[in-house]
């Protein structure tokens, strides 16, 4: 197949330091190429993904989330993939234009990668009439309310780049936004309620995210603390090949939670509250602990010895490997060729209608 995969073109593919969404797509690119499908990734300038690459910005737009520069973006990679057998738009405003303005002629699927809110149901609603819209979790589908969902397929990891770790670092970990729904503020407090030394590798860059630092972290930490910083991939895997645990006590319904599963595959167990998709991803007792608050979660913290980081690695090579996440979307955009999911007929349908895609 001939496959167009649009990223948002605010970090580059690969993202160099933190990235979500950069992270699922460059895996996504480099695994159909794998498979010998043509991949066409339109993202920014800078980015390196291994695969062709078009792009209208030289480097990432900024600033992020403005909507006139995503336009543009998207705008500018459906014209580019017109020619494309499909197109995964990995972009929320690209799936709307596309509706509306009915750009190109391939079909177009989208994964949403954030959370269903009623504000993004009203979107995803009009988006849903012509496009075949994935979910990452089944947690994020059942939130997804009357929007017809053509799938759920949990992210994969490139377990060559995620190897196995041995632990014994003596500290926690901590990845991810600084910002209130991470509950980076919760994870000090935690540490410190456990006698923990916790590292935090967390982007601090825009200025929302500096001020949650200052009002809500920055009053915790003691001289002598390690102080958050941005850490780049090759530094952050050896954090987390090294950790005694990854702490991830969101305060949110997180639609999926990479970095969970990135844990698993560096055998790291993961404690995080069972909110959003953590109870798909952390097998409690086995590869981790669900935890209901923040004493239960400091507690867990004195039975990690009790779990196996064997089994951890285990986990990831089962359910979240790049490979299986590659087939998964093969036999969507299949389907979708094949007219399986076609805007007629993808009248609103119970949950359990949804095909459930995953080892």
């Amino acid at each position: 197949m001939r496959i167009g995969l649009i990223a948002p073109p605010w970090v580059p593919v690969p993202p160099p330091a933190y990235g979500g969404t950069e992270v699922v797509v460059d895996n996504l690119a480099r695994g159909l190429a794998a498979r010998g499908h043509d991949v066409q990734l339109f993202t920014v300038g800078e980015s390196t993904t291994p695969v062709h690459r078009r792009s209208l910005y030289p480097v990432a737009a900024e600033p992020m989330g403005d909507s006139l520069l995503e336009a543009a973006h998207v705008l500018a990679a459906y014209e580019e993939l017109s020619d494309a057998d499909i197109i995964h738009d990995h972009t929320m405003l690209g799936p709307l234009l596309a509706t509306h303005r009915r750009l190109g002629s391939p079909p177009v699927v989208t994964t949403h990668h954030g959370p269903f809110t009623p504000v993004s149901r009203r979107v995803f609603r009009e988006i849903a009439r012509h496009t075949a819209v994935v979910a990452v979790s089944h947690a994020q589908a059942l939130a997804a309310g009357d929007i017809p969902i053509a799938a759920v397929v949990h992210h994969g990891i490139d377990l060559d780049l995620y190897r196995a770790g041995p632990g014994g670092g003596g500290y926690l970990l901590f990845v991810g936004r600084m910002c209130a729904d991470k509950g980076v503020h919760r994870a000090v407090r935690i540490a410190k309620r456990a006698g923990r030394t916790l590292i935090m590798a967390t982007k601090i860059r825009e200025r929302a995210e500096q001020e949650y630092f200052e009002r809500e972290v920055r009053p915790l930490l003691s001289a002598g603390d390690d102080w958050p910083a941005e850490q780049p991939l090759p530094r952050r895997l050896e954090l987390m090949r090294h950790a005694d645990a990854l702490v991830n006590p969101i305060g949110w319904p997180e639609p999926f939670g990479l970095v969970m599963a990135e844990a698993l595959a560096c055998a790291t167990p993961v404690l995080a509250f069972s909110r959003g998709a953590a109870p798909e991803i952390v097998d409690h007792g086995r590869t981790g602990y669900l935890c209901e608050g923040d004493d239960e979660m400091a507690a867990a913290l004195d039975r990690l010895g009790a779990l196996d980081r064997a089994r951890c690695r285990a986990a990831a090579e089962q359910r979240f490997s790049l490979e299986r996440m590659v087939r998964d979307h093969e036999q969507v955009y299949r389907s979708i060729l094949t007219r399986r999911f076609p805007a007629a007929e993808r009248a609103l349908r119970p949950l359990d209608a949804v095909p459930v895609l995953e080892a």
